[in-house]
């Protein structure tokens, strides 16, 4: 993998320029990381299968919201805290339909990751990057068989500006999500679906339409844990993938010629024994 921008994670700016409701993720970026490895698995099995010049890539994790935290929510998540969220065109070669965060691959001349994520938010979703403030970089998230390493930002959204679809070849939609809605438990739950030898189970969020699942959905419930976010929520709550894309409304494909970082707990061990992907 060498010859690929090299990103140090970790906080960027002193604590005290943090929301207090977000230090507790950008304190130890490392954590994320664990809350997902822990949902079993072997994070180099994972590594291993990203090909020899993969890409890397960057993704802003951007919050908004007041800046104190507040009294009545877990981690002191405040009211009018919201995340920025896209739906990936139908159109598109890979995770076609799908929610994501603004971000894609690092270009020439990118101060990687910051200034790659920026850049394709603004891209994207016409944001104003005058008024992001970012905070700190998470270690990489390697995107399976799609050749991609993922370096996700962690922006506060200071002086929010209006976002909108750019490019209806890339984007479907561009939207806040109230970040109390999107974690609410009765938002939560987990999709499933077996194909290939695979089976796919990982977190997942629907809210205003929106099917919140793979690697963004991981990476949501990863960050939620380790903020302090979570209210109790029923794992059990286990939904057919394709029901609930068919519900959402969207134009997305299941994407299982990929595979994401949430997915390293659910290959079907006795899948790998009889010779399937491991």
């Amino acid at each position: 993998m060498s010859g690929r921008p090299r990103a140090d994670a970790g906080p960027l700016v002193p604590r005290a320029e943090i929301p207090p409701w977000l230090r507790a993720l950008t304190e130890d970026v490392t954590a994320v990381t664990r809350s997902v490895d822990n949902r079993g698995g072997d994070r180099s099995r994972w590594a291993s299968m990203l090909p020899t010049k993969s890409r890397s890539a960057a993704v802003l994790i951007l919050f908004s919201g007041s800046w104190e935290s507040a009294d009545d929510h877990p981690g002191g998540v405040p009211a009018d805290a919201e995340v920025l969220l896209t739906e990936r065109a139908p159109t598109l070669r890979q995770h076609s339909g799908q929610v994501a965060f603004p971000g894609g691959a690092a270009d020439p001349g990118d101060d990687f990751p910051v200034g790659t994520a920026l850049r394709e938010a603004a891209e994207e979703t016409g944001l104003d990057a005058s008024g992001v403030s970012i905070l700190a970089t998470l270690p990489s998230f390697p995107v399976g068989v799609s050749g991609f390493d993922v370096v996700p930002v962690i922006g506060y959204w200071h002086r929010p500006s209006e976002v909108r679809v750019v490019d209806e070849g890339e984007t479907a939609r561009v939207d806040r999500i109230n970040l109390r809605e999107l974690l609410d438990p009765d938002n939560r739950f987990q999709v499933r679906r077996k194909a290939v030898g695979i089976v796919y189970k990982g977190p997942a969020f629907f809210v205003d339409r929106l099917l919140v699942w793979g690697f963004t959905g991981g990476l949501v419930a990863a960050i939620s844990e380790v903020s302090g976010w979570d209210r109790p929520w029923d794992k059990n709550d286990v939904r057919s993938l394709e029901k609930m894309i068919e519900l959402a409304g969207s134009r997305q494909e299941s994407g299982f010629a990929e595979l994401h970082p949430d997915d390293r707990d659910v290959v079907d061990a006795r899948n790998a024994e009889s010779g399937g992907p491991r």
